[in-house]
């Protein structure tokens, strides 16, 4: 099908807000049950989000092409296949989406709308890791949307699983995930005072996978 303008941006900000529903709820929840074990509680973090990632993706990549990650956008914006004014509006959706995505899982805890959250995530560890998280994301998108589409949903999904776990930042990938995440006072937050180290990190990493995957995946 051929979306309108409307639906792309609805898709775009529909599509972050449950993420950041899921990422955050998942961790309150998980924390909650968890009972002071934050392995236990990672780990359900992580199978919810790797799970509605798919979800998603399957379900809304026909209308905008799933995003739902500033991160990608640009990158699309660098390879010329979206123009820099539509690039700017799905950032602003998309942090728009996550930021609501963030107050509805707050909604269904029963606790403060937004809040802000104290425990550092900094140093250039957390800020390498960020980087790496992207990049690899990235690169997941480029190289499955060049020879297995129908894989995009699924690749991305594991990816974002293993990151979770193999990255010290717990792979956030996404300056719009970021952001929301700087308003919850929960297992998933990251202090207001991290997220400019985390998004350029991000952008860095994106940066780097575009070059990477012209040169990969490319023909010519």
């Amino acid at each position: 099908m051929t979306a309108t303008s409307g639906q792309r941006l609805a898709a775009e900000a529909l599509g972050t807000a449950i993420l950041l529903a899921t990422v955050v709820g998942s961790g309150i929840m998980g924390q909650t049950m968890a009972q002071g074990n934050d392995a236990i509680a990672l780990l359900g973090n992580t199978i919810a989000t790797g799970a509605i990632l798919v979800v998603l993706i399957v379900m809304f990549g026909p209308l905008s092409g799933a995003h739902f990650n500033p991160a990608v956008t640009l990158v699309f914006l660098l390879r010329g296949e979206i123009t820099a004014l539509i690039a700017a509006v799905y950032v602003v959706f998309q942090v728009a989406g996550g930021i609501a995505g963030v107050m509805a899982a707050h909604i269904m805890f029963e606790m403060d709308m937004i809040s802000a959250f104290a425990r550092p995530r900094t140093g250039i560890g957390q800020w390498f890791a960020e980087g790496v998280a992207t990049f690899g994301l990235v690169l997941t998108v480029l190289g499955t949307v060049r020879h297995r589409p129908a894989w995009v949903g699924p690749a991305v999904g594991l990816y974002i699983t293993a990151g979770y776990w193999f990255t010290a930042s717990t792979s956030f990938a996404n300056p719009a995930v970021t952001i929301a995440r700087s308003l919850t006072d929960s297992f998933a937050g990251i202090g207001a005072a991290d997220v400019p180290g985390f998004i350029l990190s991000q952008v860095a990493g994106a940066v780097i996978a575009w070059a990477v995957g012209r040169y990969l995946f490319d023909d010519g």
